[in-house]
Parts: C-alpha cells; structure tokens; sequence
C-alpha cells in the first residue's frame, strides 16, 4: 500500500509533498491500482486529515497544473461553496447572477450533486448555460457577460484520473471530501473568493488552509444553523485569510423573518430552472429574494466593488426587483442557444 495511504490511516504524523507527488507518479503511470485509488478517497472522505497534510496535498496538486494567465482579472470574485448543509435551491448561483447584475465581475465555479438534488453545474445544465473551457474563454464571457461558470479545467487532472481509477464506482460516495477541498482546488486569477462553510464541513481545518492563501481575498463564511451560505434569519461570522473574524448577526442587514422552509429547491428537478428564474425575478417569496441579495451583498464587498455593506444589499435588491438579475440569466442562455438552434436549421436543409 503507497506511503500516502497508509500516513493517512495512522495519522502520526503529516502526509509530506514528496509522498504526494510519488502518488499522483504512480497514479498517473498506471502502477496504482483501483484499490488503492478506493482507499485513498474513503480515509479522505471518513476522516479529513491534519491541515500540513492537506496543505502537502494542494501543493502537490497545484505545481502539476498547466501554466495560467499571470495577471489576475481586477475586481473579480469566486464564490463557490462547501455544500452539505441545508437543502436549499442553489443560493450561492443565484447570488452570482445578482452581483452580477450589480456591477460585481463574478466567476461561479462548484459541482455536480454530490449531497443535494442539483449541483450548480447540474442547474446551469437545465438552463442552459454552458461552462467555459479555457482561462481565455473565461475571460471572454467575463468581459461580455460580467459573470463566468467555470468548467473542470480549473481543476486538477489527477482529480479525473482518480475517478476513472474507481470506475465503476461513482465519486457521489466521497462527496464530503471533494466539496470540503473543492473550494482550494479551483485555480482562478480571482483577486478574491467567497466560500460557504456548512456545519459537516472542517471549518477549523479549512480556516488552518485559508490561512496559507496569499494570492487573492478569502472568506470563508458559517452561521449557527448550518448552511454554506449567509442566513437572514442567522447569526453569520466571516473569516478571513488575514485572520481577521467579523458577523453579520440575525436581522442587522436584512429581515430575521423565515427560515428554511422559505429556501426550499424544487420539489422536481425538471422544474429547478423556472423555480430559479423566479428566485431572479424577486416572485419566489421575500425570504428567498433577501437570502440571495445577502450573499450577493458580501461579493460586492469582498471584490472591493463596495465597501459599505448596506450599499451593497440594496444594489442587490435593485437587481432582483428592477429584473437586472433575471434578465442577464435569460441573455446568456439565449445567447449560447441561437449557435445551437443555427446548427439545427443548416441540418435540416
């Protein structure tokens, strides 16, 4: 059994760099087999290791990455989240949709479902708006659009060497650990990011992680009823990577009034796209329309686009209820069905 695995199931002592990079080498080679690849990924799942060990982990992930644009995009935000709290609809999209309505230059990375019904990628599928492909791309729709959904190759490609290691076997089982670090893989020329913490994930270990981030802003945000996201009707602490911890309490910024009841997603996934657009449009209920102009709010304030907090929850709501929001989710996704619908018309002829 690789040095890696077994550092992971004793627990002694850090799992080191140069025993990472023998792994992603063998892993890579074709010389691990999928049983070991299984193992690796359940002892990360069951038990998230000291954060020397992750941050070993992230190193050695990151120096194999190919070589990304060097100027980092101004004034832009990722937001992206940890999942696992709460069902709720897709808070965190729907807040990037609204800053972005707002003036905020927002980059949306995540995932599909691995602890909910839809996943962000899994929502903007439905709606038919497609993730970017390339740094250049993405910065290609930024500038168009003043928001991007970036695909996979933000991520590590041993990631996906894994998951074609266990196949069959999905990776829906190792959900906690990939929407744990998920977060840290993403490699962005964001200049800041913005990352729910749910109640099942380290807060205290990511917090350790967040610490060792120096390129860009980073807040990672909880409250005392669990969700990944900022609550109206909950007491929030941010955390930032300089070390230093602010809260957003119950009611200071917006209406205490509801709770989860009003966050729910759609009952079936073939109606998450209509349920979303409402959500856009400020017709899902007051509690939905303030959760989201929230969230919103802290993107506006940790890209630097604003600095006064209730500035920002207002510019958001002017989004929502004047259909800045809505409006721009139903540009993009016209925009990118007319090639489609184009290719459909020359096939017929």
């Amino acid at each position: 059994m690789h040095l890696a695995i077994l550092g992971l199931l004793e627990q002694r002592a850090p799992v080191g760099r140069e025993t990472w990079r023998s792994f992603w080498d063998e892993l890579g080679d074709g010389s691990l087999d999928r049983a070991q690849a299984v193992a690796l990924l359940t002892s990360l799942a069951t038990r998230l290791p000291d954060h020397e060990t992750l941050r070993h982990l992230l190193d050695s992930l990151a120096e194999r990455r190919p070589a990304r644009p060097a100027d980092r995009w101004p004034g832009t935000v990722n937001v992206v989240g940890t999942g696992g709290g709460p069902r709720t609809f897709n808070i965190s999209t729907a807040s990037a949709f609204v800053a972005a309505a707002a003036g905020v230059r927002v980059v949306k990375t995540g995932s599909r479902a691995y602890s909910s019904s839809l996943g962000s990628v899994d929502l903007l599928e439905r709606l038919g708006i497609r993730l970017t492909s390339s740094y250049e791309q993405t910065a290609e729709t930024l500038e168009r659009y003043g928001i991007a959904f970036a695909g996979p190759f933000v991520y590590p490609a041993q990631l996906t060497r894994l998951a074609r290691t266990v196949a069959p076997l999905s990776m829906k089982p190792f959900g906690r650990f990939l929407n744990a670090l998920g977060p840290f893989l993403a490699d962005l020329p964001v200049t800041a990011q913005v990352t729910g913490v749910s109640a099942g994930a380290p807060l205290t270990g990511l917090r350790a992680l967040a610490g060792t981030v120096t390129d860009r802003t980073l807040w990672l945000t909880s409250n005392d009823r669990g969700a990944d996201e900022l609550l109206g009707f909950a007491d929030n602490t941010v955390h930032t990577n300089a070390g230093d911890e602010f809260t957003v309490k119950a009611g200071e910024l917006v209406s205490s009034e509801g709770g989860f009841d009003d966050l729910a997603p759609a009952a079936d996934p073939a109606s998450a796209p209509d349920h979303f657009l409402s959500v856009l449009g400020g017709a899902a209920g007051e509690v939905a329309t303030r959760t989201v102009c929230l969230n919103a709010a802290a993107l506006a304030v940790a890209s630097g686009h604003l600095t006064d907090w209730k500035r920002a929850v207002e510019a958001a709501e002017e989004a929502v209820r004047g259909g800045a929001a809505r409006a721009l989710a139903e540009r993009i996704r016209a925009d990118q069905a007319r090639p489609a619908a184009r290719a459909g018309g020359a096939a017929r002829v």
